[in-house]
């Protein structure tokens, strides 16, 4: 007995475990075909790489029932009719009244109002603010990644200068003469921390002839402003460049197009009513049919014989109709496609529910899917609001501040001030009720608990200001009471 203790007390029963036979298999059938080889990001994101996922992805936007839904979908919830602005200005360190507070937020929101709303934001002059959002953010999804400038350009009749100029992916490479320049990768230059200094934008990428780039700094060398925002969802550590969305079912969904168009043409094959004539009566020249004239041709296999709606076409003498039987509709057609569906959401972070805006589940199933989306919308939207609405909003204020429509003391002289004053939430397209009763129950229960606040709740529920809703129910109610 004390020899077995012995061993046992031997035995190393914290071995690494050995991953050569498993996972790590160079023996394994299953392995064979895939690329071993650790790559930079920057590898594995070359320029041709990167191009070809563009064009695959816009191709699949462009072509692809489920992959149009799925962007839309998603452009749809994360943005909606636009991401609104909420001054929340930081009171602790301003030391205003609450009165005084409210006039300053009021005054911020109103002056944004009349920048946001109109097309003088935009440098195109044709998307107001909330458009050009809408955009920017599907653009990130189809291409990877959207560039966005902020020049000021001064124009007769405009109130503000500031303007939003997007980019697209495209346009951002390495110049030629840079190819060997190891700062430059894919069109961002780099500096000793991986940090971009600057971003190199070609004028017109598609055409023949020599191109020209632009270098557009990344930040101001004097003021430190940024003057390049860049919507992109980082995968990895070091990446400069985004990857489109649908990059990881692209084939899946090519597949799935070609698949179903196939069913769909079967199924209109299937459904024509054709009625072939066969002509098989001897002629006095031991032909069949009519005679044929000596100018009349006599090669019969170059007719086209095509199939149509309550179609009747005549063969030609000798000439027969052998149909296969397409058996359609395919039954199993509608479950293959939610099974495909399931995988292309899971890839996206959308249950197949949403997905296909499908829900003939229970309450709780569904309900569940929807939550389970919602939680992907709210952290594309927090990005969406870091790298491209917060920065704008900054520089609208800088410009609003500077030019006396927004009075802010001390908002130059001390960024702990300046910050303060730019203190802001963002607020879009809210959840969506499958029971409005539960949900406007469950949202009184928080309130009374204290769980939740009334203004959070008209956020959550309906997307709407707290202060225009009680302000709108105050005029109601004194003209009832009138």
């Amino acid at each position: 007995m004390a020899k077995k203790i012995q061993r046992a007390k031997g035995k190393n029963f914290n071995k690494p475990k050995n991953y050569s036979n498993h996972g790590a298999s160079k023996q394994k059938i299953v392995f064979k075909g895939l690329d071993d080889r650790l790559k930079s990001v920057n590898t594995d994101l070359g320029k041709d790489v990167k191009k070809t996922l563009m064009a695959r992805s816009r191709e699949l936007w462009m072509g692809s029932p489920l992959a149009t839904g799925a962007l839309k979908k998603l452009r749809t919830s994360v943005i909606g009719s636009g991401l609104r602005l909420k001054s929340t200005i930081d009171n602790s360190i301003l030391g205003l009244s609450d009165k005084e507070k409210q006039q300053v937020e009021n005054q911020i929101e109103n002056v944004f109002k009349l920048w946001a709303e109109t097309t003088q934001c935009d440098i195109q002059r044709t998307s107001n603010f909330y458009q050009i959002q809408q955009l920017a953010f599907l653009t990130s999804l189809i291409d990877g990644e959207c560039f966005v400038l902020m020049p000021f350009k001064k124009r007769p009749g405009e109130i503000f200068e500031l303007k939003i100029q997007l980019i697209e992916s495209e346009r951002c490479m390495t110049p030629p003469e840079e190819q060997n320049n190891n700062k430059i990768k894919n069109g961002v230059e780099l500096d000793e921390d991986n940090c971009p200094v600057a971003y190199h934008f070609c004028d017109d990428p598609y055409t023949l002839s020599k191109k020209t780039f632009r270098r557009v700094e990344a930040f101001g060398n004097i003021t430190g402003r940024r003057n390049v925002l860049m919507i992109l969802e980082k995968e990895r550590i070091g990446q400069q460049r985004g990857i489109p969305i649908l990059a990881p079912v692209i084939e899946t969904l090519l597949q799935l197009g070609r698949y179903t168009h196939s069913e769909l043409t079967a199924a209109v094959v299937s459904s024509y009513f054709t009625v072939f004539i066969e002509n098989e009566n001897e002629n006095k020249d031991g032909g069949f049919g009519e005679p044929i004239e000596e100018n009349q041709e006599k090669d019969f296999s170059s007719k086209n014989i095509e199939m149509g709606p309550a179609t009747v076409t005549e063969l030609s003498p000798g000439q027969k109709i052998n149909l296969a039987n397409p058996t359609r509709p395919n039954t199993a057609f509608d479950g293959f496609v939610k099974a495909m569906a399931i995988q292309i959401g899971a890839a996206l972070e959308l249950p197949h529910d949403v997905l296909l805006s499908k829900f003939d589940s229970s309450y709780s199933a569904s309900r569940a899917a929807l939550l389970e989306a919602w939680k992907m919308y709210r952290m594309r939207r927090s990005w969406m609001i870091a790298d491209f609405c917060n920065p704008i909003f900054a520089e609208f204020m800088d410009e609003a501040v500077a030019r006396g429509f927004i009075k802010a003391p001390q908002y130059f002289k001390n960024p702990l001030i300046r910050q303060a004053y730019l203190n802001c939430k963002w607020y879009g397209a809210t959840q969506g009720q499958i029971d409005p009763l539960k949900e406007v129950t469950a949202a009184k229960i928080r309130i009374e608990t204290g769980l939740s606040t009334k203004s959070r709740e008209i956020m959550e529920l309906y997307g709407d200001d707290y202060n225009e809703v009680m302000a709108q129910s105050k005029i109601e109610k004194e003209g009832i009471d009138a």
